[in-house]
């Protein structure tokens, strides 16, 4: 028989498609990808061409653009009850609280998976796995959530719960779900593409790993230990498509395919409609223009970021302040050259977090961006932390990864000269991720939040070009 794995992962509520990044030749290129009506048309159309078809979402889907965070997760239930993946984990998912996310869990027609995540009594918040079954063949699935969920996260997110790598968890489930009688072993995580090929280094039993949370783009699986390891980029730009072939209950072949979503792919009708009447209280800020841009917005790179250089320039500017910091967030559609939108400013902060003020010392500032630094570069994968390196205005860093952890930074300029370690900086930022709670002094919440103060900016400066320094140089 033949089996099909499909597969998504942090479509961060990207209902209907959208600017995504590409690169050729010439660099970077925007194109329009995406949108579950697409992803719905290429799954039916699958699953008409083989019934022993399974589909898994990786997470970070209920959180991500306005409609969602509006709604907490609710409006995207209809359209995921009619895609009808088979299980699904969480990272951002968590991000309306514990609570919320168990009241949505009864929604859906299927599990949420998290053999890591546990309630404050030592038992299971969510199901740890789940065995499915086609045409005899029975397929375990180990479901794991992102372990930084209780971390570095918000303390909403994991009020009550407490998070594990898996690292323990997994090798158990592997043995259960074999005495049961599985023929094949599937991993669903969201910890991130190095911390899943570090637990496949070390945890054997596992064909597939369909990982997450990185938002890494995998044409072809990478191989550990036995196991096969794919990743979908993020966006719901690709799903991907494993095919393989048992005789016996016995896997004798396999292919996959990273299929790119956009406009070639059918659209399934009914997916069309729930997303166009989601969407369409949200039609005035889609077309609302406020300013414009040269170059393409995006926070793609893992060091600096375009689109995040507008958001720290309007918190500096309604803060009246020279450095500002926000969180190295990955998810955010990019903004082609062009017209700049109100829906655009709300994909880039969908939770509209205040702008605040603090006071810092040049060796806080120092020990907040080692510490991110190591967060996002850590040599041992479960070190890493968070998203890409904490954005930063009016800072010039020199930094050396590979050196050992508190060290990586050579120098940090400020104003053209170093920075003062003894002298105190008033800075702006967004979210305790952007600085967190043990820095500083003197924390103060602006009157304006992060979309009030990006409209405010673009009205004084509607033709943006965002400064290309490299607040983050390797040297």
């Amino acid at each position: 028989m033949k089996l099909n794995i499909l597969f998504i992962n942090d479509v961060h509520g990207y209902l209907a498609p959208h600017p995504e990044l590409f690169y050729d030749e010439t660099g970077e290129v925007v194109e329009m990808a995406g949108g579950y009506a697409h992803i719905a048309g290429v799954v039916e159309d699958i699953r008409k061409e083989n019934p022993n078809t399974l589909l898994f979402d990786g997470g970070d889907t209920l959180h991500g653009t306005k409609p969602l965070v509006d709604s907490q997760g609710e409006a995207i239930i209809p359209i995921l009850n009619a895609l009808k993946p088979d299980a699904l984990v969480g990272h951002w998912d968590f991000g309306y609280g514990p609570d919320r996310l168990q009241e949505i869990n009864k929604q859906l027609n299927f599990p949420m998976l998290g053999c890591n995540v546990y309630s404050e009594d030592g038992s299971n918040f969510l199901q740890p796995t789940i065995m499915l079954e086609k045409e005899h063949l029975k397929i375990g699935v180990i479901g794991v959530c992102a372990m930084i969920v209780d971390k570095v996260m918000p303390v909403k997110f994991s009020k009550g719960l407490k998070f594990t790598s898996g690292m323990e968890e997994v090798p158990r489930y592997i043995k259960q779900l074999k005495a049961d009688g599985a023929n094949m072993i599937m991993l669903l995580s969201h910890n991130g593409f190095p911390q899943d090929v570090e637990l496949l280094k070390k945890v054997d039993g596992i064909d597939i790993c369909l990982s997450a949370h990185t938002h890494n783009r995998i044409y072809s699986p990478v191989e550990v230990n036995g196991a096969r390891i794919v990743q979908c980029g993020c966006h719901g730009a690709f799903v991907g498509k494993f095919t393989i072939d048992f005789k016996e209950k016995e896997i004798t072949g396999w292919d996959y395919e990273l299929i790119k979503v956009d406009g070639s792919l059918p659209i399934h009708t009914e997916v069309d409609k729930l997303v166009q009447n989601i969407l369409e209280p949200y039609q005035k800020i889609r077309t609302a223009v406020l300013g414009r841009t040269d170059e393409i917005l995006h926070r793609y790179c893992a060091t600096n970021s375009t689109m995040d250089n507008l958001l720290l320039k309007a918190i500096a500017h309604v803060t009246k302040t020279d450095i500002a910091f926000s969180n190295g967030w990955r998810y955010g559609a990019p903004i082609p050259v062009g017209d700049i939108t109100e829906n655009d400013l709300f994909n880039i902060t969908p939770m509209n977090p205040p702008v605040s003020t603090v006071e810092l010392t040049g060796t806080e500032i120092k020990e907040m961006l080692e510490e991110n630094l190591e967060r996002t570069f850590s040599n041992d994968p479960f070190g890493q932390m968070g998203g890409y390196v904490k954005r930063t205005l009016g800072l010039q860093v020199n930094m050396r990864i590979e050196n050992p952890t508190g060290h990586r930074i050579q120098e940090i300029y400020y104003q053209g000269s170093h920075l003062n370690f003894e002298k105190t900086y008033k800075v702006s930022f967004v979210t305790t991720q952007g600085v967190a709670k043990k820095y500083g002094k003197n924390r103060k919440e602006h009157s304006q939040k992060a979309v009030e103060a990006m409209k405010a900016f673009l009205k004084e400066n509607p033709d943006f070009s965002p400064d290309n320094t490299e607040r983050y140089r390797l040297v």
